[in-house]
């Protein structure tokens, strides 16, 4: 039988190898997604546990990492009962912008990765207690699931948030593609969309400065070019999967000439300190390249 061979000192690990998905649903019993997973009514009041636990990240993020939002266009905002499209999304720090741009009442919901989130089982129970995510599962249990949780949020006056890439992978200040996911529950919800632009959140350091923009409230109609009062498709139909294709190509181009501009004024010259870059940009995430020009 051969030896192993003795590590040579100084040789970096490898990293570990990640689960997968399939396992971390089956080590939970299988992928329980949207309001199955919450086991209860989204609340769009903030509690006050939900607003310390807010207060707190505000002073990590903002006094002890010195992060710096730039946000505008929240006059766009409406009072609630709405969906939220925000992209670019490039790291953990998204959600956190969405909030910082929203007011804590109502509540805002997203929906996130299972996966990504809850591989730590303590975030999970803790987030679950706050409220805030709907998870999803690659490979799930269908997209009807995730309309009824955003017609839950809604019906109560809440704010439901997707990210329609889908990935944080990506050129940093331009949107990559929009997968057809969202824009199929937004047909089936028929609600007001409200789209926001994200930029300077794929890599993080002590004083990062981010920004987002609230953009103008718009429709699923406006958005898939159809007159007010026009029918919808059916739901699963080949029609509807076209209008959902079209809304995601219109809301890009909408979005991807403000994410640019943001995230000029994001940037950094290279002499710029970046202390603590790969620890903060990977905080909430599985480490993986900083560089995402791929």
């Amino acid at each position: 039988m051969t030896e192993p061979e003795a590590p040579h000192r100084g040789r970096r690990r490898p990293p570990p190898s990640r689960v997968s998905p399939e396992a971390l649903a089956a080590a939970r019993g299988g992928a329980v997604e949207g309001l199955a997973w919450l086991g209860r009514a989204p609340e769009s009041e903030a509690s006050i546990t939900y607003r310390l636990v807010r207060l707190v990240a505000r002073l990590v993020l903002f006094v002890v990492f010195r992060l710096r939002i730039r946000t505008d266009g929240q006059a766009n905002l409406p009072s609630g009962g709405y969906l939220l499209v925000a992209a670019a999304h490039r790291g953990w720090m998204d959600p956190f912008v969405v909030m910082h741009a929203l007011p804590a009442e109502p509540r805002a919901w997203f929906l996130g990765s299972g996966p990504s989130t809850f591989t730590p089982r303590w975030r999970e129970r803790l987030i679950r207690r706050l409220g805030g995510l709907l998870p999803v599962w690659r490979g799930g249990v269908g997209i009807a699931h995730h309309v009824e949780a955003a017609r839950a949020v809604i019906g109560n006056g809440g704010v439901f948030v997707q990210m329609p890439e889908g990935t944080v992978s990506g050129v940093p200040g331009r949107v990559g593609p929009f997968r057809t996911g969202w824009a199929v529950i937004a047909l089936r919800v028929d609600a007001p969309i409200v789209p926001l632009a994200i930029a300077g959140t794929n890599e993080l350091y002590i004083g990062r400065r981010m920004a987002s923009r609230v953009l103008p409230i718009t429709s699923i109609r406006a958005l898939a070019g159809l007159e007010a009062g026009t029918p919808l498709p059916g739901a699963g139909s080949r029609a509807e999967l076209d209008t959902a294709r079209r809304m995601s190509d219109n809301l890009a181009a909408m979005l991807g000439p403000v994410v640019e501009e943001l995230h000029a004024w994001t940037v950094d010259p290279p002499s710029h300190p970046r202390r603590l870059r790969r620890r903060l940009t990977w905080l909430l995430l599985r480490p993986g390249r900083l560089d995402r020009d791929g």
